[in-house]
């Protein structure tokens, strides 16, 4: 097996919610010798040095020093996101159904294909926060239940004849896992905190909160034909992360400074201090600049001759609904990374952006290929075009083609990854 795709598996399997995909990023960083930056502190940036920082624990971004200055060289940055369609677990979660049944309240977060996580074995991941030395200072721990603690069971076909002719869901009444059973009514109080502190080696006491998210217990696996396929959860967007964080540790360029940006909630429209939507990329490109001593016209100056590769997964060719895909567009899984293209702008591709991602493809030796939506279908956005609105900076919307992007378990290309890999640090090179 290819050792990107035997890193990738690992990534994903190492990845359950965006806390643990940054801290699986944060292990890769380390391992190749960049050095953590804390936000809050003054930073003394060594020629050529190699760092990292993060935000809320969920973004994260990796950069290195280039040898000429910002305001000469520009920047080169590969964004992409770590978070996920999923289930949040909400406060006060238990509650208690007919045979002593547990179930657990929970809140959508993104656009999750629903139906695809009835009858799986789930469990929960996420980020807990414990009391500290004041209140202004509660400790942070990740937590990751590693065995089969949940399933959202489907009602059976008997009791809905239809269900095959469509199935509308509710968020709240169909989509609540189930728990486990008690025999008493009042072990249901704390009975999540506890799961939670005996894996955290810590009285219920010291809990404060938690963010907690449900995640499919499946490994990540390749399959078909030959391996053809990479089958998992997260896909979306975490292959693009795994890409970029690989491509700025074994890139070997040091004229220019490159960062791998790593923001957290695209899945709802960016909009918190770690999303794309706030200054943080812009702030530490401005710290860069400044250690290297220039100005805020230097800054200016900079990113205006810097380029982005947006990189969120794309939508590949489906076999069985070829009238969903623009007839001349449509990527097919396999063949390449993905160029984004939309007319009203939802995306930041132009036709010179397209060249030179196009060029940079033909350089590492890869294919590449085109997406643009039907035209009477509504295509989204991607961090591409949020960016802009905080750093008015040129760049291109990319991604590899998925099919069923948002299930619980999507399904990629294993020599699109590879590819893209290589283009990534192609650019970074």
């Amino acid at each position: 097996m290819d050792r990107h795709i035997e890193s990738l598996l690992g990534f994903l399997d190492g990845s359950p919610c965006n806390f643990y995909a940054v801290a699986a990023a944060k292990a890769m960083l380390v391992e190749a010798g960049f050095a953590e930056l804390d936000l809050a502190d003054e930073w003394n940036l060594a020629p050529r040095g190699k760092y990292f920082t993060t935000k809320n624990d969920s973004a994260i971004f990796a950069f290195t020093v280039g040898d000429e200055p910002v305001a000469d060289a520009g920047v080169r940055i590969i964004a992409a996101h770590s978070d996920s369609p999923c289930f949040r677990i909400k406060p006060h979660a238990a509650t208690v159904a007919e045979g002593g049944v547990v179930k657990l309240n929970t809140e959508v977060y993104g656009g999750p294909i629903l139906y695809t996580w009835f009858d799986r074995p789930l469990s929960v991941a996420g980020r807990v926060l414990l009391r500290g030395s004041d209140a202004l200072h509660p400790v942070t721990k990740l937590v990751k239940v590693d065995r089969p603690l949940l399933v959202i069971p489907h009602l059976p076909i008997h009791f809905n004849r239809s269900v095959n002719e469509g199935n509308p869901l509710s968020k709240q009444k169909d989509m609540l896992p189930m728990l486990g059973r008690i025999t008493d009514a009042a072990e249901k109080d704390n009975l999540l905190l506890n799961i939670i502190g005996g894996e955290l080696g810590v009285g219920i006491d010291k809990i404060l909160d938690f963010d907690l998210m449900l995640y499919d217990t499946h490994r990540a696996t390749v399959a078909g034909l030959n391996g053809e396929f990479v089958c998992s959860g997260r896909i979306d967007d975490l292959s693009m992360v795994h890409a970029a964080i690989t491509a700025i540790i074994e890139g070997q360029g040091t004229r220019v400074t490159r960062i791998a940006a790593i923001f957290d909630n695209e899945e709802t429209g960016s909009g918190t201090k770690q999303g794309a939507a706030s200054p943080v990329l812009a702030n530490i490109i401005e710290r860069v600049n400044m250690a290297q001593g220039s100005s805020r016209d230097g800054f200016m100056r900079g990113i205006a001759r810097s380029f982005m590769i947006s990189a969120d997964n794309a939508h590949a060719f489906h076999p069985n609904y070829p009238e969903k895909f623009d007839p001349t567009n449509h990527p097919a899984i396999g063949g390449g990374p993905v160029i984004k293209i939309n007319a009203n702008c939802k995306y930041m591709t132009d036709a010179r952006s397209a060249a030179i991602f196009r060029s940079l493809c033909e350089e590492a030796g890869s294919p590449y290929q085109y997406f643009v939506n039907h035209s009477d279908v509504a295509g989204g956005s991607t961090l591409g075009n949020i960016l802009t609105s905080q750093i008015d900076i040129e760049g291109v919307d990319v991604g590899n083609p998925l099919w069923a992007m948002h299930s619980v378990c999507e399904t990629g290309s294993t020599d699109d990854h590879i590819n893209m890999t290589r283009v990534f640090t192609r650019f970074f090179d």
